[in-house]
């Protein structure tokens, strides 16, 4: 994932099987927080990230 704030690229660690849903978390490089989107479908695991400004 690349963050939105300071665009250097992170690992986002996530529970496939957990439903979908919105959480935040912040960026280990430049600590501002992003908004995370996770879409479970199946097998298909989406994870979006984004700034909430």
């Amino acid at each position: 994932m690349r963050c939105p704030w300071c665009g250097e690229r992170f690992e986002a660690l996530i529970d496939g099987g957990e439903a979908s849903g919105d959480y935040i978390e912040d960026c280990p490089v430049c600590c501002r927080p992003i908004t995370m989107h996770l879409d479970v479908d199946g097998d298909a695991v989406r994870l979006d990230g984004g700034r909430d400004d």
